[in-house]
């Protein structure tokens, strides 16, 4: 097949959006597909990158390491039609998703659509929330998904909210996958808690996010003074940046426990799994995942979890077998303890984590995709049909 990829997020973006098409691209073109990606254009991109379609864009105004198209529908359609593609897969309902929605119209061919993003979890960022309202998310995505023969859904937790949402169209849960080699081999050459100058018995739990409101990592440092009152030597190593970096700096502060904290910034993603590695459990208290791609990192490096409770991380976490569940932030500290005094037992669980990591592998992923194309490719057809028999 010639698929074309829609997406206003791709790298250097550092996001879950973009790490889910990378794979996916990577596993179809392993497959034998030729997958041509349709995106922003953006000042730090690779250029030397193959099969990369860029369209002028601009930064968002409150959100400004993401971007959005400010044309390009007559070179995108161009473009397509030289690659003669046979289905448009979009993983964004706005810039780019409406000029992949164009140009399948434009090509009679099938239309399919990821939902990436719980939308409600982020309108503070327009203007602090005062103009864009959950009903417009609603309405929004309802028109969009509708508008194709098929969605993805990364989670349960994304499919019932567009099941809430009033979607008709097929929809199908495929959870991203990891390319597992990744995460299971690090670089031996390097030794963090050498280079953090921690022991190898000393207690470590990792935050590894973009900083943001969403995230909620403030509830990680507020549970640290009850944590260190248990584990007195426990370190707390965040990575990632974001606008929120210098709220939780200062909370530090005043929380008194600034030793006990690294905060490290952005790393890039090849380092990414010997972090997880270093750590005893990767801890997030985000109530914003759709998929939850650095739950399915930490547990591919063969590092236990803390997250909070939802069907998805249910799924992930089973009966306590790859770390433990919270419901309210006022919980997180006994959690914690719970799952560190675990994680010993948890690692011994081998049969068991091969299992939900072939379950989640990038190759599952990509043969779950294959298939979704090729069903939604014959509901199309089916589509065309009845609607050239109806007009006769």
């Amino acid at each position: 097949m010639n698929i074309g990829i829609f997406t206003d997020t791709y790298f250097p973006q550092v996001s879950g959006v973009a790490t889910s098409i990378r794979t996916l691209k990577e596993e179809l073109n392993s497959k034998g597909h030729h997958v041509t990606i349709f995106t922003t254009t953006d000042p730090k991109a690779d250029l030397t990158e193959n099969h990369i379609i860029r369209l002028t864009s601009i930064p968002l105004y409150s959100f400004k390491d993401r971007r959005i198209a400010i044309g390009g529908t007559s070179l995108a359609l161009k473009k397509a039609k030289e690659l003669n593609l046979d289905i448009i897969h979009t993983h964004t309902e706005f810039s780019l998703g409406f000029i992949g929605k164009h140009v399948a119209e434009h090509l009679d061919i099938p239309l399919v659509h990821t939902y990436h993003t719980m939308y409600e979890d982020y309108l503070h960022y327009i203007a602090k929330g005062k103009i864009l309202r959950p009903n417009h998310v609603k309405l929004l995505s309802r028109y969009f998904c509708n508008q194709t023969v098929g969605v993805i859904a990364p989670s349960e937790r994304v499919l019932n909210q567009l099941e809430e949402y009033g979607v008709e169209e097929d929809i199908q849960i495929i959870p991203t996958g990891v390319k597992l080699n990744q995460f299971k081999s690090v670089d031996s050459k390097r030794n963090i808690r050498k280079e953090l100058d921690l022991t190898e018995n000393q207690p470590v739990i990792l935050s590894l996010s973009r900083l943001s409101k969403e995230k909620n990592t403030e509830a990680i440092l507020l549970a640290m003074p009850e944590l260190l009152i248990k584990e007195p030597q426990l370190q707390l190593v965040i990575v990632g940046k974001g606008p929120r970096r210098e709220t939780l700096e200062k909370l530090a502060q005043e929380l008194k426990i600034q030793e006990h904290i690294y905060f490290l910034g952005e790393k890039p993603s090849e380092e990414v799994a010997n972090y997880y590695q270093m750590a005893d459990l990767f801890v997030s208290a985000s109530e914003s995942e759709s998929q939850g791609l650095t739950y399915i990192e930490a547990i591919a490096s063969g590092t236990n979890i803390v997250a909070k409770e939802n069907a998805y991380t249910r799924e992930l976490v089973k009966e306590n077998q790859f770390g433990a569940l919270f419901m309210e932030d006022k919980d997180l500290a006994r959690t914690i303890l719970e799952a560190l005094a675990n994680v010993k037992r948890q690692n011994n669980m081998v049969g068991e984590r091969n299992q939900l990591l072939s379950d989640i592998s990038s190759q599952t992923f990509g043969e779950r995709v294959i298939r979704f194309y090729e069903d939604s490719g014959q509901r199309y057809q089916l589509e065309v049909t009845e609607y050239v028999k109806s007009a006769k």
